[in-house]
């Protein structure tokens, strides 16, 4: 099993609690008459995850004052996740439709978020008041994404949490189509939530976007760790605050067969973990999330990096098995794998 030794922290997790509607099995949207429903979201999937971890979590965000958002704050009060900082408004339950892929044919994702209580609210939350007693405050760019509002309460977020000396774990997850609805500048945008991280999950295209920048391929003997190692080095030059950058790395057979890995890098080195396969994907929606809870586990309990990394790529890996947006794997169950490849019954 794998040692911990530090105490547990607090994470908030600052983004929208959203609905997925899904095709079921591997049918277009709306081939038949039915949809399959769930709650998710970037950083709602963080926040059950650690909270599934052993860990406290918080959620900061806004609902709508209706049973969509009463459910939706039920359903994250039930996986343990601190709810308290999570307003209730009216307005509208921010929405994403979901086709899942098949074989060569990739999923797609339609984003019903504009005018939702979160895309009109975020701005008036406190986050002086559900910062205070929090180690870590977790964000991705999907949230600065949504529209102007969202931006500016994200960008905010990161100050606040910076002032407060609060340590800020920033997801990339750059989503075209939601910037160029509102013609958002994506670089300058993430740039400056980028310059309060200090731990930022994405690849060599974030650096690239954020910096304006351009890595060239991996040379002959060289791999895609020795492409990123060039971009998390152009990072820590551009923002003196960031000390690691994490991503996952994997090889697509089809939709339902990939091969994946870890990577930490930080200003001294870089850790990378052995690929481990997914065969068949059941769900990959949110496998990027299990991964980033899982890295910030380590940190919380104080693992050595590199088994730090090992449980979040086995973490990630369990998450591709659950259907839904959701990580729901225990902390045991990821560190028996970590442990074991042994799939065997356990009785």
């Amino acid at each position: 099993m794998l040692k911990e030794t530090a105490k547990v922290g607090r994470v908030v997790c600052f983004g929208e609690i959203l609905i997925r509607l899904s095709a079921p099995e591997a049918e277009l949207l709306l081939q038949s008459p039915s949809l399959k429903v769930c709650f998710g979201g970037a950083e709602t999937n963080v926040a059950v995850s650690l909270a599934r971890l052993g860990h406290e979590a918080a959620m900061l965000s806004v609902a709508p004052d209706n049973a969509l958002g009463r459910a939706g704050i039920d359903e994250l009060r039930r996986y343990g996740v601190d709810v308290s900082r999570v307003a209730v408004t009216p307005g509208r339950q921010g929405l994403y439709f979901l086709t899942p892929g098949a074989a060569q044919r990739a999923s797609h994702v339609l984003y019903d978020r504009a005018g939702s209580a979160f895309a009109l609210g975020a701005g008036s939350l406190d986050c002086d008041l559900a910062l205070a007693g929090a180690e870590w405050l977790h964000i991705s760019g999907v949230t600065a994404a949504i529209g102007q509002h969202t931006a500016d309460a994200a960008v905010a977020a990161v100050r606040v949490a910076h002032r407060m000396g609060i340590k800020v774990s920033m997801d990339c997850n750059y989503r075209a189509s939601l910037w160029h609805a509102w013609n958002g500048d994506a670089p300058a945008i993430l740039g400056e939530m980028l310059s309060h991280a200090d731990l930022v999950f994405g690849d060599h295209r974030d650096i690239a976007l954020v910096l304006g920048a351009r890595f060239p391929a991996a040379q002959p003997g060289e791999s895609t760790g020795d492409l990123r190692r060039r971009a998390a080095t152009a990072a820590f030059e551009a923002f003196p605050k960031l000390q690691r950058m994490a991503c996952t790395d994997r090889a697509q057979h089809t939709v339902n067969h990939h091969d994946i890995s870890g990577l930490v890098f930080t200003r001294e080195r870089t850790w990378r973990t052995e690929s481990r396969p997914l065969n068949p994907i059941i769900d990959r929606i949110g496998g990027g999330d299990a991964f980033a809870a899982g890295v910030l586990h380590g940190l919380l309990a104080g693992l050595e990096e590199g088994a730090g990394l090992e449980f979040a790529i086995a973490a990630a890996a369990l998450k591709h098995a659950t259907p839904g947006d959701f990580n729901l794997a225990s902390r045991a169950e990821v560190e028996a794998l970590v442990a074991s490849d042994s799939l065997d019954v356990r009785r």
